[in-house]
């Protein structure tokens, strides 16, 4: 038996003993050591995502291979980081190579049990090994930097560009040192006065609270704006901090059925273009090496450690003031 963080039903979640599982062909069982708390999992618990409760909760996390299913050649004692989306790689999409929009796809701690756990059972062919001596709390940010890693492609980033990153969370944080990285101006957009401060300790040329600061800085707007947070007012904002001929990429969950309000004479009349960015196609190998080289910044994001009793509580309320990222040690 182990102790498991689940989506009973909408908007019931608790830590329950439930039994360990046993790897299936062509599984990996992990001992995790450490899983991230996204606001994707309040959009579940919330019932504002598709998912199948009762399941563990948890798509973004890392472990220790203890036990392999018949047909594995995983070696036991790797530490890996887990690629949530197994695609079914047979349906329209996935033939044309648009595998983050497979209709079947099966995602871990939606569709199946997660990593909110003390254990899991998972397609070894998405277990992706990181080096041994990474620290283990820093695997867990694979996924997310790997659903950045995908919006950035999107943006193109070109260097010598402005970019601006709406939202302070760990998406933000991580948009910042890729574009950065990629040789861009970057300025971070956030009222949090402690995240604009680490924001310039991870490359950014220039922050700001409000939207009319981020103008002054900047009057002719920004070549490209990630929108980060996954609120209404800064979907809104971003074409409107977008240079003409510029583009946008939502970056952010919102919840679904959730509406904003565009002016598409303006997308028109300045040749603005808005675009999406849904997961991680390709992208966790290339989030994995960047994690694993120190090249991606991951220890200032996180912001406290938490039990798998006291994530139930953390996931059914708003994250405190501040908070960037809560990683869940199931181990304790």
């Amino acid at each position: 038996m182990m102790r498991a963080t689940r989506l009973v039903g909408h908007r019931l979640i608790a830590c329950e003993t439930v039994a360990q599982p046993e790897p299936q062909p062509g599984e990996v069982l992990i001992k995790v050591e450490a899983a991230g708390i996204c606001g994707t999992d309040r959009h579940l618990f919330a019932g504002e995502f598709p998912s199948n409760p009762p399941v563990t909760l948890g798509h973004e996390f890392s472990g220790i291979v203890v036990a392999c299913g018949e047909g594995v050649t995983l070696p036991l004692g790797a530490r890996v980081t887990c690629d949530p989306n197994t695609w079914c790689g047979t349906c329209d999409q996935c033939r044309r190579g648009r595998v983050n929009l497979c209709a079947k796809n099966v995602a871990t701690g939606l569709h199946r049990d997660g990593g909110f756990a003390e254990y899991c059972a998972f397609p070894a062919h998405k277990a992706h090994v990181l080096p041994s001596d990474l620290h283990p709390h820093h695997g867990a940010f694979c996924e997310p930097l790997a659903c950045t890693i995908h919006g950035i492609d999107i943006a193109d980033l070109r260097a010598g560009e402005r970019v601006m990153i709406l939202g302070g969370g760990v998406i933000g944080m991580l948009a910042l040192q890729l574009a950065a990285l990629a040789g861009a101006e970057a300025m971070l957009v956030t009222r949090q006065q402690a995240k604009r401060d680490l924001a310039l300790t991870l490359g950014a040329h220039q922050t700001a609270a409000t939207e009319d600061e981020a103008r002054a800085i900047w009057p002719d707007g920004a070549d490209a704006v990630i929108e980060c947070a996954g609120v209404v007012d800064t979907v809104e904002m971003a074409p409107r901090l977008t240079r003409s001929g510029g583009r946008v990429v939502i970056l952010g969950v919102l919840p679904a059925h959730t509406k904003v309000s565009i002016e598409p004479f303006d997308l028109l009349f300045r040749e603005v273009q808005v675009l999406s960015s849904f997961i991680n196609p390709f992208t966790q190998d290339r989030a994995a090496a960047m994690i694993a080289s120190g090249t991606v910044k991951v220890a200032p994001l996180i912001s406290r450690l938490l039990s798998l009793e006291e994530a139930a509580e953390a996931i059914a309320n708003p994250p405190p003031p501040g908070e960037i990222r809560a990683i869940v040690l199931p181990a304790g």
